[in-house]
């Protein structure tokens, strides 16, 4: 372990490697075709192979063949295991320098029923699928929840199919409007409790940590406005992509907050990112 430690972290001090690495962390627990990667990070093939191989080589990240594709993810295990050796052996068990911190300020244990959270759902055009889960959450929360959406590039207008599925579904659209990130990144801005990317291509973006260390998670799925074919299969996409949201807004809202941890939480909203995307609610 004494040689594994310093060859991890060696392998991280190489700022693209290190690039690499935080896009596969920001994707966790998906596996990430090595185009995308590419595409994402503005790398050549070749040059990407070399940094992968080093990653996995120093067992950060793992490597699968899904046909003629490769993917990666981190192996969380590693990941653990080198943060363990740094508590236990460099900082001598100091739990204090690591422990996360309390959602908001506040322990999720002290926590009571009547707590509100702040939510942000993040995509690129800010105008379907973030629009979607804010719309639904809204609705499905309650009370408990003060919620936003943004895109980091969005669009000038929602997207009308979008908002024609929130009319056939009692939303009120009212007060929807497309917002760009940097709204919720300006002083006096809200302090989110919770952030979650609802597309790969803003997952994929190296965007600045939020203030509080909010709880994150990517539930991406394939973006309604890019469906091909007739009306009928262009509607039915934004009818799914509704639908998948809806399954996993409904399991979020569910969630016994003021009885999980913040580790737990984090484990609860991964695992609501893995729900299938393909199912109409």
């Amino acid at each position: 372990m004494e040689r594994v430690i310093p060859d991890r972290l060696s392998t991280l001090g190489h700022p693209s490697r290190l690039a690499v690495f935080r896009l596969l962390m920001r994707r966790y627990p998906d596996r990430i075709p090595a185009t995308e990667i590419a595409i994402a990070l503005d790398l050549k093939p070749n040059t990407l192979s070399n940094y992968v191989n080093a990653l996995m080589q120093a067992g950060l990240v793992t490597q699968e063949r899904v046909g003629t594709s490769l993917r990666y993810s981190v192996d969380m295990d590693a990941v653990r295991e080198t943060f363990d050796y740094l508590l236990l052996d460099c900082c001598r068990g100091r739990p204090e320098l690591f422990a996360p911190s309390p959602l908001n300020g506040v322990d999720a244990h002290a926590a009571n029923a009547a707590r509100t959270y702040n939510v942000l759902f993040i995509c690129t055009g800010n105008s379907a699928r973030s629009i979607f889960a804010e719309a639904l959450l809204k609705q499905l929360g309650g009370d408990r929840f003060h919620v936003f959406s943004a895109g980091t590039r969005p669009q000038s207008q929602l997207n009308p199919a979008a908002l024609e599925v929130l009319r056939q579904n009692g939303h009120d659209i009212s007060d929807l409007r497309a917002k760009n990130v940097g709204e919720f990144q300006a002083p006096g801005a809200p302090k989110f409790d919770f952030v979650f990317t609802v597309c790969n291509q803003a997952a994929n973006e190296d965007c600045p940590a939020w203030p509080g260390q909010p709880i994150s998670a990517h539930w991406g799925m394939p973006d309604p406005v890019k469906a091909e074919g007739t009306e009928a299969q262009k509607s039915l996409a934004f009818q799914q992509a509704y639908g998948a949201l809806r399954n996993r807004i409904l399991t979020f809202s569910s969630l016994p907050f003021e009885t999980l941890d913040r580790m737990s939480l984090q484990k609860a909203v991964d695992d609501i990112g893995q729900i299938h995307t393909g199912e109409i609610a």
